[in-house]
């Protein structure tokens, strides 16, 4: 059985990564499952409870912020309320309408996740009656906002892989 933890955890961990980047998988989520899936297991569980709750806790810190930060970088590039909701609007938009439509995989799903926030905050603006470059910066912060958001879950999803790795490792070192 351990055997078949170790699989799935290694699974999570790719899944997690591909959800880092893609809108119908919460990748943070995914790759946190990898620990519990060695947790269960009787040879390579290396990790306390504390630990487990800890991890938990940041991840989801980071799928929160993920949606948070989007927002933020439009009100920090001086962008509208309207802006800043366009921004959210747009990211759930890209987030929940690209899957329902069947364009949630490969570059145009990737294109829609990135197009989603960034021309939410330009729209928002534009309500707002804002110049066009006024729109246009606005657009960009939540731009730079999602990617920081992107560059979390994947750091967080590489931080748990060597993790996860290191105890795989250790795990067949002491059979």
């Amino acid at each position: 059985m351990d055997y078949l933890f170790i699989a799935l955890a290694i699974l999570a961990l790719i899944v997690g990564l591909i959800g880092d980047v893609l809108p119908v998988i919460p990748g943070p989520a995914v790759t946190y499952l990898s620990l519990l899936f060695l947790h269960w297991t009787d040879r390579f569980d290396f990790r306390s409870y504390e630990f487990l709750v800890i991890v938990f806790l940041i991840c989801a810190v980071i799928t929160v912020l993920d949606y948070v930060v989007p927002a933020w970088g439009t009100k920090k590039f001086g962008g509208s309320k309207q802006g800043t909701w366009g921004s959210i609007i747009g990211l759930l938009v890209s987030v929940i309408g690209l899957p329902i439509l069947g364009i949630s995989i490969g570059p145009f799903g990737l294109f829609g996740l990135l197009a989603g926030p960034f021309f939410g905050a330009y729209f928002g603006e534009k309500i707002a009656k804002k110049q066009e470059k006024e729109a246009w910066r606005a657009a960009l912060g939540s731009f730079i906002g999602f990617l920081a958001g992107t560059m979390m879950k994947i750091t967080f999803t590489l931080v748990i892989s060597v993790y996860v790795i290191g105890d795989i490792i250790r795990g067949f070192a002491n059979m």
